[in-house]
């Protein structure tokens, strides 16, 4: 009878020490192969697949619980579950819930298609001690039975799709003000001594993704900052979450929901006024940004 033994790679990192974005990206090469297959090969393949993910379940599963069981073991294991790639593989194999946002987004997706075929759409505004907040359009934003109808839709999908959800309140559809003074908006003839710097043509940002951006003004202060471009309409912030200041160079940008969410805690943010939907208050530190003659300025200094 003989033993195999498997020795450690060397050239493994760690979770905490591993490329999140690198490793993003091989998952999503790698599945992206998988339709360039014949049909038997693909067959096989996604057999592979879920089997290996059947194994890789059953042993997290068996990891989690004697860590939660252990009191010494569960700190470490909150520990962990913060770390965002700890975090991306437990929520793949939906060990971890997600955060109550995110959870009532997708629960909404279900019932966007037959709010929309009615002219009607809504949006998760924030969850606030069990009630979600939100704001309905169109068909779904009126007094007739139709638009009750929709409305009891999307109510009914939340509190029976949601467990942390009890209720939800339609928020009146009134315009939000703007977070930025027009007077900081303005360029003067010399705009790099007011602070402005010039990030290139605005064709060069990708359309619906974040740019992470290191940007010098010429007396030299200094500003890591990001620039969301959702649907051609660009937002700067400061690259911060302002939960516990972390980056946000690897954030998920939800173009249909609108939302920018943190990779760490999975705070969440409205992408286009980084109003924070997790937690009522908090905010984004939105930037100044402005484009002439097809060339954006971002004001980082004062």
């Amino acid at each position: 009878m003989s033993t195999t033994t498997v020795e450690p790679s060397t050239d493994r990192q760690s979770s905490s020490e591993a490329d999140f974005e690198k490793l993003a990206k091989r998952v999503d090469d790698a599945l992206a192969a998988l339709t360039g297959l014949d049909e038997s090969a693909r067959t096989v393949a996604q057999e592979v697949k879920d089997a290996l993910e059947a194994v890789h379940r059953a042993g997290l599963v068996t990891i989690v619980q004697r860590m939660r069981a252990d009191d010494a073991a569960r700190a470490v294991l909150f520990d962990l579950v913060d770390d965002p790639v700890v975090h991306m593989l437990l929520s793949l194999h939906e060990i971890v819930r997600p955060d109550p946002m995110t959870h009532a987004n997708r629960v909404l997706v279900t019932v966007r298609p037959q709010l929309q075929s009615h002219g009607g759409d809504v949006t998760l505004v924030r969850i606030e001690d069990g009630t979600a907040f939100v704001r309905l359009d169109g068909a779904c934003n009126g007094c007739s039975m139709s638009s009750v109808t929709l409305r009891n839709l999307v109510e009914s999908a939340l509190v029976e799709g949601v467990p942390s959800i009890t209720g939800v309140e339609v928020l009146p559809n009134e315009p939000s003000p703007t977070l930025i003074p027009l007077e900081s908006l303005r360029i003067g003839l010399d705009p790099a001594a007011e602070g402005w710097v010039k990030v290139g043509p605005a064709a060069s940002l990708p359309t619906d993704d974040l740019t992470a951006l290191s940007l010098s003004t010429v007396s030299g202060e200094a500003a890591e900052i990001i620039v969301v471009n959702s649907g051609q309409r660009l937002s700067a912030y400061r690259n911060e979450c302002a939960h516990e200041g972390l980056p946000l160079d690897n954030a998920v940008l939800d173009i249909d929901n609108g939302t920018l969410t943190c990779p760490w805690h999975g705070f969440c943010y409205d992408a286009t006024s980084g109003e924070c939907l997790s937690a009522p208050g908090a905010q984004l530190e939105q930037v100044p940004l402005r484009i002439d003659s097809g060339e954006v300025w971002v004001r980082v200094g004062t």
